[in-house]
């Protein structure tokens, strides 16, 4: 007996978080990395019940922004933002209030990511927005 089935079964579970995570697809990649990320990481730890997805979203800014990780920060605005689990307005008091707990440097440059984000979705969407009245 394999477990072909339920490797398959854990696959498709994990790309399925990762684009409920992230709002976008995922396509399948060879590879261990991948395999631990999406069989592991998100079919499992970011399907367990008892946080929800802006709750580990929420942590995980603080945990990148404490280590100083601000360009994978920007991963996170964006889904936030994409998924309408944080708005602009509360990404900034989020940065705020880290700049007093994992250092001013690290929450200031949260701070300026999170209104590069907002200005690069809002000029993407004006650009599509164009396209389908042109």
């Amino acid at each position: 007996m394999t477990d072909n089935g339920s490797a398959e079964t854990t696959r498709r579970r994990g790309l399925a978080k990762m684009a409920e995570v992230y709002g976008t697809e995922f396509q399948d990649y060879a590879g261990s990395h991948f395999a631990v990320t999406a069989d592991h990481l998100f079919a499992d730890i970011w399907s367990r019940t008892a946080l929800s997805i802006r709750d580990r979203r929420l942590l995980l800014l603080g945990a990148l922004t404490a280590q100083g990780a601000i360009d994978t920060a920007g991963i996170q605005i964006g889904a936030a933002l994409r998924n309408d689990e944080l708005t602009e307005e509360q990404l900034h008091e989020i940065a705020v209030f880290l700049c007093h707990y994992v250092g001013w440097p690290n929450g200031t440059k949260l701070d300026l990511l999170v209104g590069k984000i907002v200005a690069q979705q809002q000029k993407a969407a004006r650009a599509e927005h164009d396209d389908r009245t042109e």
